[in-house]
């Protein structure tokens, strides 16, 4: 939590394994997202053959599963939620309703984990080099939309995902998250124009 201008905001960035491997699931599986994310580099793309009722179905069940890995305190589910073969704790479906996409995942796990893995190592290192001026952008357009308004921030979250996609931008994938693509956040021009875009609307 940081203290600017008497406003109170907390800004979390990460690349988590579990949001990758949901996306890595996504194309692999064929499956259309609905915040129109491209796609994961170097990651397969499938367009898998199947009847319309199964697609709907596991459609239905993978954009549960998205809400709740990327939200989970949000999109809390009613029922009983189970850790999937092979994902360790990082994919949990619902016990009941999820048949389909647990069967369909559980053989992605070995090449899912394994490219949550290396790309989250990548942003780890980069992170490293940035050392302390990791934090300047989100501090600088705090200190901006402060000058530029003339009043403190309001108060506020945001979880910010640094992924390894295809097409460069920020995406809104949540009430409180963005995903940004890893070449603009390590592009110091790009990254704080599209944070203070962010923080504009949020602020």
């Amino acid at each position: 939590m940081h203290d600017e201008a008497q406003s109170r905001w907390v800004i979390r960035e990460e690349a988590s394994h579990a949001v990758m491997v949901a996306l890595y699931a996504r194309q692999a599986l064929g499956i259309r997202g609905r915040h129109e994310l491209p796609t994961l580099r170097n990651a397969p793309i499938a367009a898998p053959i199947r009847s319309d009722r199964e697609h709907d179905a596991l459609e239905r069940q993978w954009r549960l599963y998205w809400d709740l890995t990327v939200e989970p305190r949000a999109h809390t589910h009613s029922g009983p939620l189970d850790l999937v073969d092979g994902f360790g704790d990082f994919v949990a479906l619902p016990v009941t309703d999820a048949d389909e996409l647990r069967a369909a995942m559980v053989p992605l796990a070995p090449a899912a984990m394994a490219y949550a893995a290396e790309a989250s190592q990548r942003y780890s290192d980069e992170s490293s080099r940035r050392g302390g001026e990791a934090r300047r952008p989100y501090v600088n357009a705090i200190s901006t939309l402060h000058r530029t308004t003339g009043r403190s921030a309001n108060d506020f979250e945001l979880n910010v995902e640094v992924l390894p996609l295809s097409q460069r931008g920020v995406w809104w994938i949540g009430a409180l998250t963005i995903a940004i693509t890893d070449s603009v956040r390590s592009d110091v021009v790009a990254f704080d124009s599209a944070l203070a875009a962010v923080v504009d609307e949020i602020g």
